[in-house]
Order: structure tokens, then C-alpha cells, then sequence
């Protein structure tokens, strides 16, 4: 992109946010109160309904729509893990309840491990694997191994961390699809989401292992993800509001973050900062006609995963010190406004309905995983 591109991208940018704060300065902010207890009952609300709509063979429900009372046929391996691993989050924050229906959610997974050509280890059912689906399989096992102590997948946490450093590109970049028939990366092909699931997989890696060298590709592709990733994938506008980018942020916060890292996490808390405080103004009659329709609740719960993330930066590098107020306030506003839209157990309610958020009828089930874990990570901020 030249600088001639760039600077009309950055009028137009101007052009729009003038517009929009002329519309959206006259909507204040509606912040529901929320304490503690409750956002941890909405959290494990979220975490039943996952838990108690989970097949016998430990793949999760991955939609319910209920105008018409059916679920599709769909499945996607990369939110499957991604399930999974909100169920061993649940498990850390005290929620011990789903430790079973995580490790059956695991189990699934570990059925369906090929190996790679490389020496390493991919989470497939198909022959072309996405390394957001390892990448996340990667984060499920470094979840349980904080929860439960146990060293039983050490091994399979390495030989996937091998997949993950196999479809890493010499600029930190990386590769969203393996040929496992070929045994070797599909060239040019990449993934705004899983370039951060793979960083943060990376990151868990080495602080489980650090005499492995997984800090070094680590490094690589948080460089890459702070200075080129969303100009290489044409995000606009920047940055894009990547929770995983927040995790392996907040994972790496004791390594000793540079400087343009910083300047990258504050872009990011800014950016999440600026989507929850927009949706706020959706709580007054004209903010709900000038900002559109209600995000979905998975989308939400990304905000909050982010904005959680990247909190201990706030406390603990004083080049974020000045946003440590500012991130606690929006992030209780935004848990609020989440647990509010949940769909509360009742006399009528079905088990395909208590628990979840709703977007058109329709809920998903990453909308359950994020919510949940947005709501568990918001929980030092809530009275």
C-alpha cells in the first residue's frame, strides 16, 4: 500500500469519525450494575448451556435456532477447541463442574490427530488442516495443565507446538492451511484469527516448557503482528480487535515487551475501549436507532477477553499505567451489558435456550464459549 492509499484511507477514516461523533456524542452510556456473584452465575449459566446441550461423544451443539426450533448440521473443528478450552477456564477459575465435559470435548479432539510430515502434530478431519484448530487444541491443553497439574499431554503439547513453528514464515507470518497428504504447508494462504491462536498457543508453550525455545517464533510472529499483520491482511480500520492478540500479550507481559509492542497493546485496549463504550449507547432509545442492531453475545465476550487480557499490562507496565482506570470502567460496563442480554433460566425456558445469547433467533455456540470467558476474566473489576 503507498503513502498516497494510506493517507486517503486515513481521511476517509477522519471523514467518518467526525460524522459518527456527531451522531453518537448526543447517546450516553448505559452500564447495567453487575457484582461479582452475578457475573459468575451468567458465566456458568453460559458454560451449562454448552455443557448440558453436549453430544455422547463429546462434540458440543453448534447451533439452536429457536424460531424454528432446529439445529443445523455444521461443525467447525477451530470452535470446537475453542469450546473446550473455555471449559478448562471455567475449571481454573474455580468452576471444577466442567472438567468432565471438558476432557470429553478433548477426548473428541484427540481422535482426530495426524501427523503433519514435518514432525509435528495437526487436529484434522480433513487433509487440508487449519492451524487455528492445533493452535487452539494447544491452548486447551495448556489450560488443563494449569487447572489439574497433570503432565499427561506434554508430549502432545510439543509435537503440536512443532505444526504451529512448521507454518510459521520467515517474517513471523503464518500459514492457515497444512496438505497433510503432502506433508506440507499450503503456500500464501492466511487467517486474520489464527495468526493470533497460534501466537498465544506458542506463548503457553514456552511458559510450560521454556527450555524448548518457543519464545523465539513466539517473538517473531508478535512482531509481525504489531507492526505488518493488518496491513499484509488490508484490516481496516486498525487495529483489528484480536482477543488472541490479547492473551499472548497478557502471556508475554513478564518477558519485557518493546516498546512498539506496547504501542500495540495500547491500540488494541483503546480499540476494544471505543466498541464497548459505542455499544453502550445502544442502553438509550436513540442510540438504539443510530447504532444498529445488538452485537452477538460471542462477540461481546470477545471485548471483554480482550480488554482482561491485556489488564496486568495496565498494573504492572507503566507505559499503560495511565489506562488502568479507564480499561476497569469499560470493562465492567461491557460484563453488564452482556450478562443483561443472556437468556434467563425459567418455567418456559428450554435447555436450548437458558443460558445463551441470542442474534436473529439464533445462538451459536462460540457465542456461549465467549461470553463465558469474558464474563470469568471480568471478575476482578466487579464489586
Amino acid at each position: 500500500m503507498n503513502v498516497r492509499s494510506r493517507t486517503g484511507r486515513a481521511l476517509v477514516t477522519w471523514a467518518i469519525g467526525a460524522a459518527v461523533m456527531r451522531l453518537t456524542l448526543w447517546a450516553p452510556e448505559v452500564c447495567p450494575p453487575l457484582v461479582r456473584s452475578e457475573a459468575r452465575a451468567a458465566a456458568t449459566l453460559a458454560a451449562d448451556w454448552i455443557v448440558i446441550n453436549q453430544l455422547d461423544d463429546g462434540k458440543f451443539l453448534y447451533d439452536f435456532h429457536r424460531g424454528r426450533n432446529e439445529s443445523s448440521d455444521d461443525y467447525n473443528l477451530v470452535r470446537h477447541a475453542g469450546v473446550t478450552m473455555s471449559l478448562y477456564q471455567m475449571v481454573r477459575g474455580g468452576e471444577v463442574q466442567y472438567l468432565d465435559a471438558a476432557d470429553r470435548g478433548l477426548a473428541w479432539m484427540l481422535e482426530r490427530l495426524e501427523p503433519t510430515g514435518g514432525g509435528g502434530v495437526a487436529f484434522t478431519d480433513v487433509n487440508w488442516a487449519k492451524l487455528g484448530a492445533a493452535s487452539l487444541l494447544v491452548v486447551s491443553l495448556a489450560q488443563r495443565r494449569l487447572a489439574t497439574s497433570d503432565q499427561q499431554h506434554d508430549q502432545l503439547m510439543q509435537d503440536l507446538g512443532t505444526f504451529l513453528v512448521e507454518q510459521q514464515r520467515d517474517d513471523g507470518s503464518m500459514l492457515n492451511f497444512h496438505d497433510i497428504e503432502r506433508g506440507e504447508p499450503v503456500p500464501d494462504m492466511t487467517s486474520v484469527f489464527a495468526t493470533g491462536e497460534a501466537l498465544w498457543g506458542l506463548a503457553l508453550l514456552h511458559e510450560a516448557f521454556p527450555q524448548l525455545g518457543f519464545d523465539e517464533p513466539a517473538w517473531r510472529t508478535l512482531d509481525y503482528m504489531a507492526t505488518s499483520r493488518d496491513l499484509d491482511e488490508d484490516i481496516f480500520p486498525q487495529p483489528w480487535p484480536d482477543q488472541w492478540a490479547a492473551y499472548s500479550l497478557g502471556e508475554m507481559a513478564e518477558w519485557g515487551l518493546a516498546d512498539h509492542h506496547i504501542a500495540y497493546a495500547r491500540a488494541l485496549l483503546e480499540r476494544f475501549a471505543m466498541i464497548v463504550r459505542f455499544d453502550a449507547q445502544r442502553g438509550t432509545t436513540y442510540g438504539s436507532l443510530t447504532h444498529g442492531p445488538a452485537p452477538r453475545g460471542g462477540g461481546v465476550g470477545t471485548w471483554l477477553e480482550g480488554l482482561a487480557a491485556m489488564r496486568p499490562l495496565t498494573l504492572t507496565d507503566e507505559r499503560l499505567a495511565d489506562l488502568e482506570g479507564p480499561v476497569e470502567e469499560t470493562l465492567a460496563c461491557g460484563a453488564g451489558r452482556l450478562a443483561e442480554s443472556q437468556v434467563e433460566p425459567g418455567a418456559n425456558v428450554s435447555p436450548l435456550e437458558a443460558g445463551a445469547w441470542f442474534y436473529d433467533d439464533l445462538t451459536r455456540m462460540d457465542d456461549q464459549q465467549h461470553a463465558a470467558s469474558g464474563l470469568l476474566l471480568s471478575l476482578p473489576v466487579l464489586p
